[in-house]
């Protein structure tokens, strides 16, 4: 696994880990950087939390937009923190193609989630993609 695979797999853990406890995600993570407890903590993994923490109102909408029959707090909490991350990635990555934001969000939801997950993950990803262009540039004006 590369080293961005591995700082999005953490960066999940956080959002997830965040999200169960109601605790806010940047906060959560600083607790953990430079702790003797933990492995040291990537930047990518801080770039993630971080930008997802930022954007988070914004990602939520647009997952709850494009999750087909499913309302946020209705998904599974990984489910959830693997969207987030996805549509982080997608929207606001700049050097990270759509196709690998995506595919990097399937894998984590094969790893950690149900049967089901890599599927529905794709599809609300695969629905944003296609308008992300559009996006981005309303994105860019806000």
């Amino acid at each position: 696994m590369g080293a961005r695979s591995k700082a999005r797999k953490r960066a999940v853990d956080v959002l997830y880990e965040a999200d169960l406890r109601g605790v806010d995600p940047v906060t959560l993570l600083s607790e953990r950087i430079g702790s003797p407890e933990v492995p040291p903590i990537n930047d990518y993994t801080v770039t993630l939390v971080e930008g997802v923490t930022a954007h988070r109102s914004r990602i939520d909408q647009l997952i709850s937009e494009h999750a087909e029959g499913w309302t946020l707090p209705r998904m599974p909490a990984v489910d959830r923190a693997v969207l987030r991350l996805g549509l982080f990635e997608l929207l606001w990555a700049g050097d990270v193609p759509d196709a690998v934001a995506i595919d990097e969000a399937v894998e984590l939801a094969k790893q950690l989630s149900t049967d089901d997950s890599p599927r529905f993950v794709n599809g609300v990803l695969g629905r944003i993609a296609g308008i992300a262009d559009h996006l981005r540039a309303s994105l860019d004006s806000d």
